[in-house]
């Protein structure tokens, strides 16, 4: 088989969003996402893709696109794909320190691997699910704005809102309960705090939201503070989602540590560096009987597709969030998953099913 790897790009692009929104610590207009290629002498095409945030990560944009261009030609240039896992072993260690520019080359070689093998990714990673529901995330806005946008996206099909708070929480009970008046019991809202909260105006946001109904609160308490996590009442603990208190598998082994901060552990690509870390932090938590939701920054269809293909792949999934290529005004690729009526699936394509516009 030709399987020799031989040629790597990478490049970086600016996406602007249909719909700017705030969180917790700023306000966001605008993307700047990396894309790489990866071509086997098989003639098959790998497409991986980087959207590095440094209030998460600490890694910058500029840091990323040098990795990139520096580190991974070297490596992989001449490379035989059948080697994935030591060349991902190796570009662990060479882009220690930039977990996005890791992760879209992790995406680009599963997506050539799976796309060599003629099979969709998911289907090469071993699939246990068929199709989930994703949320779609409302922005931190004044309440008559956050309310027609909820209405609107409810008017597309979708029934999970996620609602940005953390700033307010006054406020914030108020506007989670007006949702719910709009909205009915039928729709599914859940809150990312962006580590808003004092434990305090945590505990005081649980009791009083009680009848909005939530599905669960994501990262509630600054990211550090797990002490603070750990003394909560073990049905909040359950009812709380780790966000940038996880970012790679050893932060999982530390939320793992009884008894468990968190009931739900957010994954995301771009923060623990791709689909290999993200399926080992996958299987820590289903040994540990943590629930999993998959994430995203603002991204490509590209990383979205490849976080799909790995949480369709992953037994302990319960939850998607998934949109963050939804509200971008251009990007590079197309294909990659369907979206019906707020639920995803992957295609019958191989590898990642995205083409090159």
């Amino acid at each position: 088989m030709k399987m020799k790897i031989v040629n790597v790009q990478s490049w970086k692009a600016d996406l602007k969003l249909t719909r700017p929104y705030t969180i917790a610590y700023q306000r966001v207009d605008a993307v700047e996402n990396l894309f790489v290629r990866i071509e086997a002498e098989n003639g098959h095409v790998g497409i991986g893709a980087a959207s590095p945030s440094e209030d998460v990560t600490g890694e910058s944009t500029q840091a990323c696109e040098m990795g990139l261009a520096d580190q991974v030609a070297p490596i992989l240039m001449g490379a035989d794909l059948r080697c994935c896992r030591s060349l991902l072993r190796q570009l662990d260690v060479a882009l220690a320190k930039t977990p996005a520019a890791r992760a879209a080359v992790d995406i680009a070689l599963h997506d050539l691997v799976a796309g060599s093998l003629g099979l969709p990714l998911v289907d090469l990673l071993g699939r246990v699910h068929d199709a989930m529901p994703t949320s779609i995330t409302i922005g931190i806005l004044p309440l008559d704005e956050m309310l027609a946008e909820a209405a609107e996206y409810i008017g597309r099909g979708f029934r999970c809102l996620k609602v940005k708070t953390g700033i307010n929480v006054e406020e914030d009970i108020e506007r989670l309960i007006k949702v719910r008046e709009q909205v009915g019991a039928a729709v599914t809202i859940r809150v990312d705090a962006n580590q808003g909260y004092s434990p305090e105006e945590y505990g005081r946001f649980i009791r009083e939201t009680t009848k909005a109904d939530l599905e669960f609160v994501e990262q509630p308490l600054p990211r550090s503070d797990l002490d603070a996590m750990r003394v909560l009442p073990e049905a909040v603990r359950k009812f709380s989602a780790a966000d940038e208190s996880l970012i790679g598998p050893d932060d999982a082994l530390t939320c793992l540590i009884p008894p468990h901060p968190f009931g739900i552990f957010n994954i995301k690509l771009m923060k623990c560096g791709g689909i290999a870390p993200g399926m080992e932090i996958a299987a820590m938590a289903a040994r540990a009987g943590i629930d999993l939701m998959w994430g995203c920054m603002d991204e490509s269809i590209v990383s979205i597709a490849a976080a799909l293909h790995v949480a369709l792949a992953s037994p302990a999934t319960r939850y998607l969030d998934l949109d963050g290529s939804l509200d971008l005004a251009v990007d590079l690729v197309k294909g990659g998953f369907i979206l019906e009526n707020g639920t995803l699936r992957t295609t019958a394509d191989p590898g990642l099913g995205v083409t090159c516009i």
